[in-house]
């Protein structure tokens, strides 16, 4: 039986992608960076015989064709970049890479995916179709590695009909996953504001525009803005997040810049708060006898995940681990470039729980402190693998 053949091969092979996984967190690399990755990343393909291509300079595309390989395409997708934080953590696989570290898990999602691959692999001969497997880049700098491997054909050559990803979860625990219908992360978009004025004397500020004011009412009545246009029953957030002018105690800055991200969770209001949002700004430093420059970067879209796909994935999930093992994902406003993906064609992104609060690894995901429960590599491969032999659109 097939489900029994993928628990087997991913207990037997758990202490070796262990060891994977400890490779590449203590060499993680930035985003569009991630050359040694890469090249890691391919040879693992090598030893397991699997063919792949390399698109997006260092992204790394597999395929592995099952029986009647023309009757299912489903792509299995993993991202491999780090961020720029100083590791915490005292142990012997942390980053030797000073500044850098995989404090999202992306050396989890990677070391998951080259399991189910060489699981997929090895039992070929069992299940029917063509799976895809996709090492990504770039996903936490815009304009995402989905992005740019979606211009370049990734889900062409065959075409892709389903698209499955997963990410790990410090809040949920090791040896649980989590699946939710729907939309389930947000839009990412960053805004930026330069307010100009001549400057001029703190104790004359009837003289100028007072740019640190203007600034900071500005960023009052954007909280308003959202606050009071955003159907209620769908989620946004704008933070700004960054606040830079003036140098001393006496001096009323020519300039002050506004940095900050708006997310929100439908896609029409999201281009319609972009207009509000220049508009207001525009308006009120004019008002205010100062000018004001807006740039908002588009970043990612929201990542919605299909129904039938999704539901077809958790039933799978309950098969492989068990019902009471299997949770709702919460909705979250953190955004991920997998939205990309559910733009062009139905994708499942789900959660793989790595709490362990016995060994200490409850930090969040972007902190110094990040780890994950181990235990949850043998889950995350064999869940991929049962996914990317069974799932269909």
């Amino acid at each position: 039986m097939l489900k029994t053949k993928i628990e087997q091969l991913a207990k037997a092979y758990h202490s070796e992608f262990i060891d994977i996984r400890r490779h590449l967190h203590a060499h993680p690399e930035l985003s569009y960076q991630e050359f040694e990755t890469s090249k890691f990343i391919q040879d693992k393909l090598k030893a397991f015989n699997i063919h792949y291509q390399v698109m997006a300079e260092t992204g790394v595309i597999g395929l592995i064709e099952g029986k009647n390989p023309n009757s299912r395409v489903i792509a299995l997708r993993a991202d491999m970049d780090a961020l720029p934080i100083l590791e915490a953590n005292q142990v012997p696989y942390a980053s030797q890479n000073k500044g850098i570290m995989h404090g999202c898990g992306h050396d989890v999602h990677t070391t998951c995916l080259l399991g189910a691959a060489r699981i997929l692999q090895e039992t070929k001969d069992q299940w029917e179709g063509t799976v895809k497997l996709i090492f990504q880049p770039g996903e936490e700098r815009n304009p995402g590695g989905a992005s740019l491997l979606i211009k370049e054909g990734v889900l062409k050559n065959p075409e892709v009909q389903g698209i499955i990803g997963l990410h790990v979860h410090p809040g949920l625990p090791a040896g649980k996953l989590s699946f939710r219908s729907g939309r389930v992360m947000a839009s990412a978009d960053e805004l930026y504001f330069t307010i100009k004025s001549e400057g001029g004397h703190a104790a004359a500020p009837h003289l100028t525009a007072d740019t640190i004011l203007i600034a900071s009412q500005l960023i009052v009545s954007l909280q308003q803005l959202i606050s009071r246009n955003c159907d209620p029953f769908s989620p946004s957030v704008l933070s700004i997040c960054s606040f830079q002018g003036g140098h001393t105690t006496n001096v009323i800055p020519s300039e002050v810049h506004l940095k900050g991200t708006f997310r929100a969770m439908d896609e029409t209001w999201r281009y319609k708060a972009h207009e509000l949002i220049k508009k207001l700004a525009i308006g009120l430093v004019t008002s205010m006898g100062a000018t004001v420059d807006v740039h908002i970067d588009v970043g990612y879209p929201s990542v919605n995940n299909q129904a039938a796909l999704t539901n077809t994935c958790r039933t799978l999930a309950e098969e492989l681990i068990g019902k009471d093992l299997v949770e709702e994902t919460e909705l979250r406003m953190g955004a991920e470039d997998f939205g990309h993906y559910t733009q062009m064609i139905p994708g499942c992104f789900y959660r793989l729980g790595v709490r362990n609060e016995a060994k200490g690894i409850t930090h969040n995901v972007h902190t110094p402190l990040f780890d994950a429960d181990e235990s949850a590599i043998k889950t995350g491969m064999a869940m991929m693998a049962w996914l990317g032999s069974q799932a269909s659109v």
